[in-house]
């Protein structure tokens, strides 16, 4: 499954949400420098869908705050994280 959000590294706390136009962010609070943000996302959606860090790759957008992620999640358990959103 993949998933297409913005980041906004450096954030006073880690959340995840819907902006006006329904593309999903994450604020997260780890710096944007040497990976630290990227990796520490990884760490955090894998926390947030309660699957393991294995399961969650960034695929597209290392450096950019727009981000593609692979996750490997089954339907029925992605369909609850997104109404955990909501």
């Amino acid at each position: 499954m993949t998933l297409h959000l913005r980041v906004k590294p450096g954030s006073k706390v880690d959340q995840l949400f819907y902006d006006a136009a329904g593309q999903l962010n994450a604020k997260i609070k780890a710096p944007a420098q040497d990976g630290k943000a990227n990796a520490y996302l990884v760490e955090f959606l894998a926390k947030q869908l309660s699957i393991a860090k294995s399961n969650v790759t960034i695929v597209a957008g290392f450096t950019n705050p727009h981000k593609r992620i692979e996750i490997a999640i089954s339907p029925e358990a992605y369909e609850r994280f997104l109404a955990k959103l909501a």
